[in-house]
């Protein structure tokens, strides 16, 4: 059975179909340390693999949303060996397990909001560019914190960054680590939208989630689907993997219920996507 985790670094609820996850460490700036990355992992696979939620939204506490990787993490739990070509090599795998974690935001079967206040900064920038959607307080900065460390962001930001904004913009923000105020991400399409309030940001997240899950969970995880596979492939390519995908997961019971009630201007009645098992649970 696929029950949620116990958290510490986070809170999750979830309303109607939605899901809301909570950084909740303000005092440490929602710092990212080894506890960080378990939670938000063992989250996302209950999420995933539960099927009940319909869309994810994903906030913040205290001033700022995230200060990014909790730097003291490299003195103690994480060893970073620069001294031999095996402790070298084994810095890949290290980096590919966190890399993951983001990913899954990527591969989760439903939709990820994020509500992004204050500065949002280092590894925080490699998670909310996983993300679907982004929204913004008027107040919050983007910043590509690795170089001022004297490192490469290499967690997804390098990656994801230029598939959103041109790539000018991803090279002069990495290169000198400035900061990027809400205003320019939203001119450049980083984020949706801009609020002026945290209350206000969140309340139009949690609304979008919400109409997000109004809709026939197996066809909006069809349209992520597709418009994922789009960006990284052909024109070619993706109209072929849409005929794939459509023929897949067509269902005329789902488009007579969403027409129906639209004329009838009521909420459509859909199943929800059906709960998985990893294959070393089964039997």
């Amino acid at each position: 059975m696929n029950t949620a985790p116990t958290l510490t670094c986070f809170s999750l609820t979830t309303t109607g179909h939605v899901a809301h996850l909570v950084m909740n460490r303000p005092e440490a700036m929602n710092t990212m340390h080894p506890t960080f990355w378990r939670e938000l992992d063992a989250v996302l696979v209950h999420l995933h693999q539960a099927g009940a939620a319909r869309a994810l939204v994903i906030s913040s506490t205290g001033k700022h949303f995230s200060a990014g990787m909790a730097l003291e993490t490299f003195g103690g739990a994480i060893t970073m060996d620069d001294q031999s070509p095996e402790g070298r090599a084994a810095i890949f795998d290290l980096l590919t397990d966190m890399q993951h974690t983001f990913t899954r935001l990527e591969e989760l079967r439903i939709p990820v909001i994020m509500a992004i206040h204050g500065g949002c900064i280092g590894g925080a920038v490699d998670m909310v560019t996983a993300a679907c959607i982004r929204y913004a307080t008027a107040d919050a900065f983007f910043c590509i914190q690795e170089i001022n460390i004297g490192m490469v962001a290499d967690v997804g930001t390098l990656q994801r960054l230029p598939k959103l904004v041109p790539l000018g913009v991803v090279k002069e923000l990495a290169y000198t680590g400035r900061r990027m105020p809400a205003q320019k991400a939203l001119g450049y399409g980083l984020v949706n939208e801009v609020f002026d309030t945290q209350e206000a940001m969140l309340t139009a997240a949690l609304e979008c989630a919400r109409e997000i899950a109004s809709k026939p969970p197996v066809a909006i995880w069809g349209t992520k689907q597709a418009v994922n596979y789009a960006r990284d492939h052909s024109v070619e390519d993706s109209l072929r993997q849409m005929g794939w995908l459509q023929g897949a997961i067509w269902s005329n019971r789902h488009v007579q219920e969403s027409v129906t009630a639209m004329k009838q201007k009521r909420a459509g009645d859909f199943p929800a996507l059906t709960p998985l098992q990893r294959f070393s649970e089964l039997g």
